[in-house]
């Protein structure tokens, strides 16, 4: 039987600011169709691990994959296979949803018709009637749905997540799981880097704890309440970095 190539793969990724450690032998596996939610403290090294997926940042040890894709020999066309949205959306206010989709489809020489990002707005299930208001007028909500209509436009077999839900109310929180899950249903691989605890235990398939640069635990969902919650939070108030660790 074949084994199917990982979305993601980080084996032994060891990296250093100036000396200092940030991740130490990472190593984590996400397969297509699966949701996985990085948990971690300040510090940990969550951003680090999602800039060396996107190719910013070079391991001094260890490889890293996306899609089979060495990042290390080739950055961009691993950086094709995903479609990042950071915790402040980046997008440009002046314009409405449809454009915005539009200019950045060209800019990444993406295949495009009117139809098919008018098919991604209604996968987010964006309002129509926002389709074509300016994104200045846009809660932080609509904004995120926005960026992964984007997403689903450029039909990219993986999702990068940096803090989705902050900052959101609980009705936006959960349409905006909703919406993981169906982006799941579709195959697609979606690695998220959170502090919301609650938020990955309703949504993530598998939970991982950060702790000084490296997976110090590592929980599936399993049975219908799918987490132990308490014992997420045992686990994760022991991801915390100790006190004076530098933001990473």
């Amino acid at each position: 039987m074949t084994i199917p190539t990982p979305a993601l793969e980080a084996r032994g990724v060891t990296v250093a600011y100036q000396s200092t450690p940030v991740l130490r032998e990472l190593t984590l596996q996400v397969a297509r169709g699966e949701i996985y939610a990085l948990l971690g403290g300040n510090g940990a090294g969550k951003s680090t691990t999602l800039n060396t997926f996107l190719g910013f940042t070079a391991p001094q040890s260890g490889s890293v994959r996306v899609c089979g894709i060495d990042v290390a020999l080739d950055a961009l066309a691993a950086r094709g296979q995903l479609a990042y949205v950071p915790e402040n959306v980046a997008l440009y206010e002046h314009l409405d949803a449809r454009e915005n989709i539009e200019y950045f489809l060209r800019l990444a020489g993406a295949d495009w018709t009117a139809a098919s990002i008018d098919a991604a707005l209604s996968a987010v299930r964006l309002d129509p009637a926002a389709w074509k208001r300016r994104l200045g007028g846009y809660s932080k909500g609509m904004r995120q749905k926005v960026a992964i209509a984007l997403a689903v436009a450029r039909q990219v077999p993986v999702l990068l997540l940096d803090e989705p839900t902050t900052g959101l109310d609980p009705q936006a929180t959960s349409e905006f799981n909703a919406l993981l899950q169906e982006l799941r249903a579709r195959g697609s691989a979606i690695f998220m880097v959170t502090h919301d605890l609650l938020g990955a235990a309703e949504v993530a398939d598998r939970i991982g704890f950060l702790e000084r640069g490296h997976i110090s635990h590592e929980v599936a969902a399993s049975g219908p309440e799918r987490y132990d919650v308490r014992d997420l939070y045992r686990r994760y108030a022991g991801s915390a970095p100790s006190a004076g660790a530098e933001a990473a």
